[in-house]
């Protein structure tokens, strides 16, 4: 296992000079102090310092009183995970929590259940939520505990959360096929995303007809809150929580909700806090081009057929452009699409290989095993609910951003000149929101103050939540403590050892890694 290198501070704006103090790895002290920093919108946030220092790192208390009722249900999750599989030695349990909807104009009202599952024989929960458009937490948490050392789950169980929307929790199904399809087809050599913004708009009305009230209350501010009463029927007195992406957002923003209730939190790559949209897709889209290059030089060290990587993405496009091709189950492969699933491709490290005979293959015409990388968001069954529909739900309502077609002409020519193959993939995800309902109710807050030391962990190379951003959320939790894997593809847990180990103990150990650190690739 390789050491951490060199400490190092994280890059901020700063108005005072630094102080130079870090905390040393394996000490139990809190973050260093902090001086006042320029947030994304200009306004200074003094350092919460004493705050910080004054909560701990929460011990490991066991549960008193669960009150979930668990039931076996290893044979569902197997069929649900498909390939590649988990070992037999892993064994699942399953419950239902009840939450309430708590729509905008309903507020404390309605019921929905969210579906946990349980894996591992560790004594102490730790709850486990994933992104909004990737696997299910339960599938997620399922992969974890095969992939974590065995001191994982000696400690823990993990508690994988299918969020509000999605996986097995009432998931949202509102959008056509056809539109979804629609939604994912902006083409990269092109700058109009008038046809997406049309789609867009009908998901919406769609989406308005289906889920009625509930609409904009897909939101990560009520997951949260969904997250605190998983908390109290678990037992515990503390939260202790494992966030990937976007899942990250969603512990962060229950520690700005419930900072009482805190306990051990790791966030593994937290999104761009950033109220400037076009300038966080920007940074995205960026990630995006520079994952597909540490892609291709991956490929290459390997001695992969491809070729460079940027040529063979084009050379896919260029086909489908000529000659649309359809899968062998009749789904059409648009060049947008594929651009999504070679985007989904680089998001999961552990498919590259997978991801280069893809595009090797779609060269010669035959785009199904490409395509697959792009059918979580477009296939839509009662077992595999589409990912998609729950995605442009959770990303509008959590935004108060709505971009103008004169705006979005702006942002996709900017974009598409700076990243050829992700600029327009970028505005895409912008034009979906256009016509969605605008969220009335304000914007959470930033910070958590009162919360113990949470570790956010960034990934050099990120093409979902980048370093960067990463960075700036990072910068307005007063008790975060930063380490960053050198390395490239989304999230650094299980990637990097380095990062791993610092994870292990921090959740087990209750040791504080040194601000900063940084984690070879």
């Amino acid at each position: 296992m390789r050491p951490a290198s060199t400490v190092r501070r994280r890059p901020r704006l700063i108005l005072t000079t630094a102080l130079a103090a870090t905390v040393l790895a394996g000490c139990t002290a809190g973050p260093s102090v902090r001086p006042a920093v320029i947030d994304n919108d200009g306004k200074t946030t003094p350092g919460s310092s004493t705050v910080a220092q004054q909560v701990p790192l929460p011990p490991l208390n066991e549960p008193r009183s669960p009150s979930l009722k668990w039931e076996d249900c290893d044979e569902a999750t197997r069929q649900r995970l498909g390939q590649p599989s988990v070992p037999d030695t892993l064994k699942f349990s399953c419950a239902r929590v009840p939450i309430t909807v708590d729509a905008p104009d309903l507020p404390g009202r309605g019921l929905a259940r969210m579906s946990v599952v349980k894996t591992g024989d560790g004594p102490i929960p730790l709850v486990v939520v994933n992104d909004v458009d990737g696997e299910p937490g339960s599938l997620y948490a399922a992969r974890l505990a095969a992939a974590l050392p065995p001191e994982y789950l000696q400690k823990f169980s993990l508690i994988g959360v299918d969020r509000r929307g999605t996986g097995a929790s009432s998931p949202v199904q509102c959008v056509p096929a056809q539109i979804r399809a629609d939604l994912l087809g902006g083409d990269p050599a092109v700058g109009d995303l008038e046809a997406v913004v049309d789609a867009a708009r009908k998901a919406g009305q769609q989406c308005a007809i289906e889920l009625d009230d509930s609409q904009v209350a897909m939101d990560s501010w009520r997951a949260a809150g969904d997250l605190e009463e998983l908390r109290e029927q678990l037992g515990l007195d503390r939260l202790h929580a494992l966030g990937r992406g976007d899942g990250s957002k969603v512990l962060a923003e229950y520690a700005v909700r419930f900072p009482a209730q805190v306990g051990r939190v790791m966030l593994d790559g937290l999104p761009d806090p950033g109220a400037d949209t076009a300038a966080v897709q920007d940074a995205v889209a960026a990630g995006a081009q520079a994952t597909l290059d540490a892609f291709g030089a991956d490929c290459i060290a390997r001695g992969c057929p491809l070729g460079d990587a940027r040529s063979a993405v084009n050379a896919v496009a260029d086909r489908l452009r000529a000659a649309p091709a359809m899968t062998t189950d009749g789904v059409e492969i648009t060049p947008g699409i594929a651009l999504y699933a070679v985007y989904s491709g680089l998001t999961q490290r552990s498919r590259w290989v997978e991801l280069a005979e893809a595009l090797k293959t779609a060269q010669t015409g035959d785009v199904t095993p490409l395509a697959a990388f792009a059918e979580p968001a477009l296939k839509d069954t009662r077992a595999r609910p589409t990912r998609l529909d729950g995605t442009l739900a959770t990303k509008c309502n959590d935004s108060a951003t709505r971009l103008s077609a004169e705006e979005l002409t702006r942002l996709t020519t900017t974009l598409r000149g700076k990243y050829p193959q992700f600029g327009v993939f970028a505005a895409q995800l912008l034009a979906w929101c256009s016509p969605w309902p605008v969220r009335r109710e304000p914007l959470p807050p930033a910070g958590a103050p009162g919360a113990p030391p949470i570790l956010v962990a960034g990934t050099a190379t990120d093409p979902v939540t980048p370093e960067q951003g990463t960075g700036r959320a990072a910068d307005q939790m007063p008790s975060a403590v930063t380490i960053t894997w050198q390395g490239a593809g989304h999230g650094a847990l299980t990637l990097s050892p380095c990062v791993t180990d610092a994870t292990r103990a921090f959740l087990i150990d209750g040791k504080i890694p040194a601000d900063g650190t940084l984690c070879p690739a």
